[in-house]
């Protein structure tokens, strides 16, 4: 049965290009868009930059440029890496577009006024640039953030504040009925331990003299819509909510039968589990369906800093070894669901191990035997091959651990088949039987081109451009002209 499946990553900040931790969660987004998008389902995928932030205009005012100028060139830059990634999102969302983004703002503040959810207030606090957000002393190590080794500001200023408090039993009782899923469960106590201890409000609005941008509150410009109450109306106003032309809003959102899935960083986990259900319970609108939450990606065991001077760059990643290899890596060797690591030399082993000498070497040697016999795929060798119990088997894993959001073990289950693949060359040996048994050589050559073929189509979601190209090699019965994935030595 054919479902309605809306995915989004968290809209990123573009103070600086994309790092490793923004390939992986647009990666994970895109493996299940495709996923479903093969299966039939109606999908939606929504990316984007969150731009009404005092972090863009220190950045663009560090470069020498108009903020303008500024973010126009970086969202060339996130476009390039994704183009090379190969994300394949259905619209990518900036929150100074005052046609798409604006008018779903607007209304979502009217929405949570109407409720009296919004109270003006004296406030005076900590405030961090990094975080753009107020933090308590109990936060700070040494006097600093330490998420950004910066001293916070002390600010006293006259603010909206979302009374955020109101909500927390209402979400402490949507996540444990399982009506808001946050996915994996260390994450989901994580939230719960957070909304036992009880939640405070929030600060929905700064003094317009105080920041350079943002959206102008509705009937009191003297103040500027907060960072989180504008970015996190981009899941809806991206689709048309606060909108006439609101047709996708009601399709992917606003409707009992569209699974709804955001996927994020951990340390963004309390603003997507808290602040955003707060603010849709206020309105009166639909909550996602769930909040898949992955973990950091580490470089030798350690947080990557141009200090320690072991950030990897994706897009060197990607001129070295190619996009595909990247989507690999990032989808078998990290998994979702906790910290995940990454060296060069941890790369590189991988990429030699398990794409040039395994899948490549594979596709080498089974179509070079097959061009040079001249067998083909046919109908029965495709009906024979998907009935063999490790192809079933294979389908069944890796449909399951993709329900289950486990994207890890759905291409360990697709490298498994290679190596059964490669056991079987070893063991009948057609290259060699071609003298004693030409055919049961040239049977056992029909049943590799099945198998690679089941390994192709098994391969979209995670590797889309290599399962095409084999796909394409195996129709045309030829093999490469040059090895899918050089060795690197």
């Amino acid at each position: 049965m054919k479902k309605i499946f809306f995915i989004t990553t968290p809209i990123f900040y573009p103070n600086a290009n994309l790092h490793l931790g923004h390939a992986y969660t647009s990666t994970v987004c895109d493996v299940m868009a495709r996923y479903h998008r093969i299966a039939g389902d109606e999908t939606y995928f929504l990316t984007g930059s969150d731009e009404n932030t005092e972090k863009v205009v220190r950045a663009a005012r560090a470069a020498g440029k108009d903020a303008g100028t500024y973010l126009d060139e970086i969202n060339i830059n996130f476009k390039n890496l994704f183009s090379k990634l190969g994300i394949s999102y259905d619209q990518f969302i900036r929150t100074t577009d005052e046609r798409s983004h604006w008018p779903g703002v607007v209304e979502m503040w009217k929405r949570i006024a109407a409720q009296g959810d919004l109270e003006k207030r004296s406030y005076k606090g900590l405030y961090c640039v990094g975080h753009e957000a107020f933090i308590t002393e109990k936060e700070l190590i040494g006097g600093k953030c330490p998420d950004h080794n910066e001293s916070p500001q002390i600010l006293e200023e006259e603010n909206y504040f979302f009374k955020l408090s109101k909500y927390t039993g209402a979400i402490k009782e949507k996540i444990e009925s399982g009506e808001l899923k946050v996915v994996p469960e260390s994450r989901r106590n994580e939230i719960l331990a957070l909304l036992e201890r009880g939640l405070e409000d929030v600060s929905f609005s700064r003094p317009a003299d105080k920041v350079s941008v943002g959206i102008p509150v509705p009937g009191d410009p003297s103040q500027k819509i907060y960072v989180w109450a504008d970015a996190l109306t981009n899941y809806i106003s991206a689709l048309g909510f606060g909108r006439k032309d609101d047709a996708l809003y009601k399709k992917f959102w606003d409707n009992p039968d569209a699974e709804t899935i955001h996927v994020i960083g951990k340390d963004i986990l309390r603003f997507h589990a808290a602040i955003w259900p707060g603010m849709l319970l206020s309105a009166g609108l639909p909550l996602p369906k769930t909040i898949l939450v992955h973990g950091f990606i580490t470089s030798g065991g350690k947080k990557m800093s141009k200090t320690l001077g072991n950030i990897i760059d994706p897009l060197e990643l990607i001129n070295e070894y190619g996009g595909e290899a990247v989507r690999y890596y990032l989808a078998r060797h990290i998994s979702l669901f906790e910290d995940g690591d990454i060296t060069h030399e941890s790369f590189k082993e991988a990429y030699n191990g398990n794409l040039a000498n395994g899948l490549g070497n594979l596709v080498s040697r089974t179509l070079k035997m097959a061009a040079t016999n001249d067998v083909e795929i046919t109908d029965e060798i495709k009906i024979k091959t998907a009935k063999e119990k490790s192809a079933g088997d294979m389908h069944k894993r890796q449909e399951q651990a993709l329900k289950n959001f486990d994207i890890k073990e759905a291409v360990d289950v697709v490298w498994n088949y290679v190596s059964l693949t490669d056991e079987f060359i070893q063991k009948e040996a057609p290259f060699k039987k071609l003298k004693t048994n030409k055919e049961s050589a040239l049977e056992n050559m029909g049943l590799l081109l099945g198998r690679l073929e089941i390994i192709a189509a098994a391969l979209q979601p995670f590797m889309p451009n290599t399962a095409k190209e084999i796909q394409r090699l195996i129709k045309e019965n030829k093999m490469p002209e040059k090895p899918l994935f050089p060795r690197k030595d």
